[in-house]
């Protein structure tokens, strides 16, 4: 019937929705969308629960303690302080010249052989100078203390491990950081202290020994040093003589 056949290729009943067909007489099905997740709404985070504020107390202690850790790191990252320099105390002149009068004088001084200048005359003024001015910064102007000095400069000067020239002896040091023999050469005494009396009276000394005159209260003495101070090696030499504030020695032997 016709109806019927309506009805057929209808897919059914009047007014009811049917399914497209493909080729081949297979039904197209739609895919389904996914069934909504029941709960909270999509694309919204759970809100977040705020604790709850601190009392002021506790507040103001926990800054204390920030703030008391943050200094006691500081000051243990801190470097030490250097050490406060030494004082140097002045020595004890007193205790030195008692030292050192304990000490005896343990023999005569030697004699000493006159000495004789080889050299041009301006060789020997030049030694005469150099001569002079060791006397003069080492005893002042006073006459048997430049005579012992010169001796001791001269009998160096004869001596072995001492320099041969009369200024070598002198200045002996003074380019060293080991230090002087004779204390005017390095301690700036000869430009600090410039010495205007007595150069006549010493330079006139001075070319007496170069010609051989002997200060024979020190004979053949090679060190000396004034009463109050105690040098290392004083222990290491005979003490001979005393002229004035000044002891004077020799090699033993």
């Amino acid at each position: 019937m016709a109806g019927g056949e309506r009805g057929a290729g209808g897919g059914g009943l009047s007014g009811a929705r049917t399914r497209p067909r493909a080729a081949g007489g297979l039904a197209l099905v739609p895919p389904r969308r996914p069934a909504p997740v029941r709960g909270r709404p999509r694309g919204r985070k759970p809100a977040r629960r705020r604790a709850a504020p601190l009392p002021p107390l506790v507040t103001l202690m926990l800054l204390w303690s920030f703030g008391f850790t943050l200094l006691w790191l500081f000051d243990h990252r801190r470097p030490a302080a250097p050490p406060a320099p030494a004082r140097t105390e002045r020595p004890d002149f007193a205790a030195a010249r008692a030292a050192n009068a304990l000490l005896p004088i343990v023999r005569a001084p030697r004699a000493a052989a006159p000495f004789r200048f080889h050299g041009s005359e301006a060789a020997r003024e030049q030694a005469a100078q150099c001569l002079a001015t060791a006397a003069l910064y080492e005893a002042g102007d006073d006459e048997e203390g430049q005579r012992a000095v010169m001796q001791v400069v001269l009998n160096r000067a004869r001596r072995p491990g001492f320099p041969k020239t009369i200024c070598g002896v002198v200045y002996q040091g003074a380019a060293l950081a080991t230090g002087c023999q004779f204390s005017f050469a390095c301690d700036g005494s000869a430009t600090r202290r410039t010495e205007r009396s007595g150069w006549d009276a010493a330079r006139r000394r001075a070319r007496a020994a170069l010609a051989g005159a002997v200060y024979r209260p020190v004979g053949s003495a090679t060190h000396y040093h004034a009463d109050y101070v105690l040098p290392y090696w004083m222990g290491t030499l005979d003490k001979i003589a005393r002229v004035r504030t000044h002891i004077f020695y020799e090699p033993r032997g």
